[in-house]
């Protein structure tokens, strides 16, 4: 498919008027921040496990609870996060957690070097950096709608998500290499730099956020939690985002079980092999962000997602047909990750412009954060699912039925009214779109 150039994707009548997204000195500060946010997230990854191996000499079980309590904010404090994002202002959020994110990863390198790190200690600044990354990255994607004009959100999402994917790519290399060339506990310091200089960034943007007003005294963190999955539950386009991406979340988890086994027991392909079939989706991700830019105001954005999502997601169907390590199954294993990455990050990009355009300003935290919380919290399920799959039913029968298991997230889209969106996003929940929209229905629930 042809990429479409500026003038046929985007109408004179509708351009943006100047300056433009990148002449916005906020945006670029908060493209800089959140670029380098996810830097030091990304090779902390790879540079705190390093750490447990090489400098406290932990096995496979340590690691594997050190990887499993970075990961526990996620399930454990996504709706809080969303709760507080909301009644706090987005800037403050990030530079706090930018903050205490640079004095973790201090500690752990001042700990290494002296000597005194224990694993209960790596395992509480571990906790610790991810609990700080769930609430900056449920801020800085609240931040963009109260930063930027609603007609320049897909293109202020897709720079963002354009700058997730590259840190996607190059983090783990990057963690991998300074724990190379200096040593374990000098990478941590080093991380430490990329929080810093996303706080030094995002500390300096000086547009008035567009808060929400909260009037009269503000609701118990459990009120605002209900308040958010209600709204989540309620409207439309948001209940079947959170059925596609849980239908997604799962099968996924599921695949790459078995997929991770399958490379290299059913496919004999090297260690070497294997990380480059799974880093292949990277390439094909940061396609993704500049595609997801100017491909829904071309076709809609309803036709966009569910493409999307069927070509990405379908992709991996291919994979069972692969045998040993002939001439085409390597080309065929990057081929399928590019167009995953590709598919998998229109939709993440698209979708997120959807959901900020129909979320009121005032839970834009609590609806991220509920829409994460539900795709998320079946991961584990879903990892289990097809750990008992590839027991049961052979590698290769089991890779395909979770394969095609990843396909009901494109037809719960299609079969929905998110399908039948057009070239405009949707008009905020309750909110009527501005006279003379035409190409998107009312999709709020609102008559």
């Amino acid at each position: 498919m042809p990429v479409p150039s500026a003038s046929s994707a985007e109408p004179r009548s509708r351009r943006p008027a100047p300056p433009g997204l990148w002449r916005d000195a906020d945006f670029r500060r908060l493209w800089v921040g959140q670029t380098a946010s996810q830097l030091g997230e990304h090779t902390c990854l790879v540079i705190l496990p390093l750490l447990a191996v090489l400098t406290l000499d932990a096995g496979a079980g340590q690691l594997g609870v050190l990887r499993a309590v970075g990961q526990a904010p996620i399930l454990l404090l996504s709706l809080f996060a969303g709760a507080w994002v909301d009644r706090w202002r987005t800037r403050t959020t990030m530079v706090l957690t930018d903050a205490g994110r640079a004095l973790a990863l201090g500690a752990v390198a001042a700990a290494g070097l002296s000597g005194l790190l224990g694993m209960p200690g790596l395992l509480a600044l571990a906790f610790a950096v991810g609990a700080l990354s769930v609430f900056f990255d449920v801020a800085y994607q609240a931040s963009l709608v109260r930063l930027v004009a609603r007609d320049r959100l897909v293109r202020g999402n897709s720079a963002l998500e354009g700058s997730r994917s590259a840190a996607q790519i190059g983090g783990p290399a990057l963690g991998g290499a300074l724990v190379s060339l200096l040593s374990a506990p000098v990478a941590a310091a080093s991380g430490a730099l990329f929080f810093t200089l996303s706080f030094l960034s995002v500390r300096r943007i000086r547009r008035t956020e567009r808060m929400p007003e909260h009037p009269g005294e503000p609701p118990r963190v459990r009120r605002r939690i209900h308040e958010g999955l209600r709204f989540v539950a309620g409207d439309p386009v948001l209940r079947v985002v959170c059925l596609a991406s849980a239908a997604f979340q799962f099968s996924f988890a599921a695949m790459m079980t078995v997929y991770l086994l399958f490379l290299p027991r059913e496919l004999q392909l090297p260690g070497t092999v294997v990380g480059l079939a799974l880093a292949a989706s990277g390439p094909g991700a940061l396609l993704g962000s500049l595609l997801a830019a100017r491909l829904p105001n071309r076709f809609g954005y309803g036709r966009v997602l569910v493409c999307a999502a069927a070509l990405g997601d379908g992709a991996f169907l291919c994979v069972p047909a692969l045998h040993g390590t002939s001439a085409v199954t390597v080309p065929a294993l990057l081929a399928v990750g590019f167009v995953f990455g590709l598919g998998g990050q229109l939709v993440n990009v698209t979708i997120m412009a959807v959901r900020q355009a129909v979320t009121p300003d005032g839970l834009q935290g609590r609806a991220a954060a509920t829409i994460t919380f539900a795709g998320m919290g079946l991961t584990p399920l879903g990892s289990l699912t097809g750990g008992f799959l590839a027991e049961e039913w052979g590698l290769r029968t089991a890779l395909l039925v979770t394969a095609a298991g990843m396909l009901l997230s494109p037809v719960v889209m299609a079969l929905s009214s998110l399908a039948r969106l057009g070239r405009e996003l949707p008009a905020p929940h309750g909110t009527p779109p501005p006279t003379g929209r035409t190409g998107a229905p009312n999709l709020t629930g609102e008559s």
